[in-house]
This record gives C-alpha cells, sequence and structure tokens, in this order.
C-alpha cells in the first residue's frame, strides 16, 4: 500500500506550541520500522499545483498567504505563526491527500500521513489549517476525469466547517461529519449529513451513530471515491476532544469506516487530520492503528 508523507518539510513553532507536529515524524518512523514494514510504500508526495489549489481557494487569499501578506487577524485565526516553510509544508501536505486519492482510485486504498485540514474555508484559514486539502483533492481528481462523485467522511472530533462551506453549492462533493457538539468551532457549518455527539459520547454509542451515518451517506449518495478523515482526538484523553473513546474504540470506527466501503465497492483515501493527546505517544498510537486497518481491509499484512 502507498503511503505518503511530508514530515521531511519542517513547521517552525515555538517551544511548547500546542500543535503536535512531531506526530507526523514519529507516525512514519514507527510504519518504517515495523516488523511489516515491505506492506507499505512510503513516498514524498509531489507539491500541489496552484491550479488546484485554486479549484477550492480565493485567488486573493492564496497570493497574500504565499506572499506572507496576511493580516495579524488571519494568522491569529489558524493559530499557526505564518513562514514560508509553512506553506511549503502545506503544500506538500495538499500534494499528498491528491496523491493518495489518485492511488485510491487505481488500487483501492491510499494513505496521507497528514491532511484533513478541514477547517480551511474558501477565503481564509482556522484552527491550524491554512488550506482544504480534501475539497483541493476532490476537485482534483474531478478535473483529471478520475472521479465525479467524491463523499467525505470526517470523523475528527471537531466540525469540517471548512469543507461543508466550500462545498455548499456542490452536488458532486458529499460531507458527513460526525463530532461533538459542544465543541470548536462554536459557529458550525451545514454539512449534507452531521451528526453530533454530546460530551462524554463512548465508544458503543459512537459505533451506532458512525453506522447510521455511514448508511445514510452512501443511501443518500452514489460516490466514485471516498476521502475518509480518521481523527485521533475523539480519545478520551485528548485536550480538545470532550468525547469519551478508548483506543480500542477508534480501532473499531477505522475497521467499521473501512469494512463498511468496502462492501460498498468504493475506493478509500485516508488522511490523519487532528490529534491532541497530553502524551505524543498516545496520538501515534491512534495513527498507527488507523494504517494498520488499512492494511488489514486491504488484505495486505499487520505491521
Amino acid at each position: 500500500m502507498k503511503i505518503f508523507y511530508t514530515d521531511i518539510f519542517p513547521i517552525p513553532l515555538p517551544e511548547k506550541h500546542n500543535f503536535p507536529k512531531d506526530k507526523y515524524r514519529l507516525l512514519r518512523m514507527r510504519i518504517s520500522e515495523g516488523p511489516g514494514e515491505q506492506s507499505v510504500d512510503l513516498q514524498v508526495p509531489e507539491a500541489a499545483a496552484i491550479e488546484a489549489i485554486l479549484r477550492a481557494h480565493d485567488a486573493s487569499y492564496i497570493r497574500r498567504l504565499f506572499e506572507g501578506a496576511l493580516t495579524e487577524k488571519e494568522i491569529r485565526r489558524v493559530g499557526l505563526p505564518w513562514s514560508p516553510q509553512i506553506v511549503r509544508r502545506t503544500r506538500y501536505s495538499i500534494g499528498g491527500t491528491i496523491a493518495a486519492c489518485r492511488v485510491a482510485l487505481s488500487e483501492g486504498t491510499a494513505a496521507n500521513l497528514g491532511g484533513g485540514t478541514h477547517h480551511a474555508f474558501h477565503d481564509h484559514g482556522q484552527g491550524f489549517c491554512w488550506l482544504n486539502d480534501s475539497v483541493i483533492a476532490a476537485r482534483a481528481m474531478q478535473a483529471e476525469g478520475l472521479a465525479e462523485n467524491i463523499l467525505i467522511v470526517d470523523c475528527d472530533v471537531h466540525q469540517g466547517n471548512g469543507t461543508a462551506a466550500i462545498v455548499r453549492d456542490d452536488p458532486t462533493i458529499f460531507t458527513f461529519s460526525i463530532h461533538g457538539k459542544n465543541n470548536f468551532p462554536y459557529h458550525k457549518e451545514t454539512s449534507d449529513l452531521d451528526i453530533e455527539l454530546a460530551d462524554g459520547t463512548d465508544d458503543e454509542t459512537y459505533s451506532d451513530f458512525l453506522e447510521k451515518g455511514l448508511t445514510a451517506s452512501t443511501q443518500r449518495f452514489k460516490a466514485d471515491l471516498v476521502i475518509y478523515l480518521a481523527g485521533a482526538d475523539p480519545y478520551k484523553k485528548d485536550r480538545f476532544g470532550r468525547l469519551s473513546l478508548s483506543k480500542a474504540g477508534l480501532a473499531h470506527r477505522d475497521r467499521q469506516v473501512l469494512r463498511h466501503f468496502q462492501k460498498a465497492g468504493l475506493p478509500v483515501a485516508v488522511t490523519m487530520a487532528g490529534g491532541y493527546a497530553p502524551e505524543i505517544q498516545d496520538i501515534v498510537d491512534i495513527h498507527f492503528q488507523t494504517i494498520e486497518a488499512v492494511l488489514t481491509n486491504s488484505g495486505q499484512n499487520h505491521l
């Protein structure tokens, strides 16, 4: 299975910043050092082209983002310091989702060890997200004639508000977001399907709601491709999560999503999305479980 990574491009952050940038490198290392590493093909993707980015984002915003001309308010809204390096990393991370979509359409599954930047809107960023990789990748597949209808399944604990807003009037992209009702963003957008969960939701309750959402999504929308955001932040110890899923519950979630679309005969491109547990190893464990679930579902060996 092909897995794309971008951690070789640094993200300059102040010390003690709450964005866990090291999780990407640690996850890749764990995959590459595992006993089943022969099951995966780790690759650095190409950076996303400007043309691809502009299918989802405002040209003025992109110009100012690339030139370092954003206002202080715009940068604060994202919560990451602007730098040329972070713009480069963002373009490569988007490229990883585009590449994972291409491979999934030809081979069934693929993953990006990043991506899931679902809070980025058409003309601004938000919540650690400068650009929306899911929408950019979906529209790239459409422009390349590889897929017409894309289903975005967002299992990050926070609503995919930017995604929902960008594709609000686009009937070719269906958005399903299952997230914490009382969590960020506090103003929710309207996805094609939203499932809002109470604080403290446990494994069993989450699984029941997820199954209803997956069934409704495939009944209401005939997709050619699924982009799955496998956020690690529904975890019970996550600083920003507010739900109560265990690691085992999150592993079950991944298997549940992948089995559902395997039965439907749909290719799936997987991105990691958020994860903010105090112990970074917990985040890595959860993302690693996701990769193991993808490998198992595709009939390959465990790592």
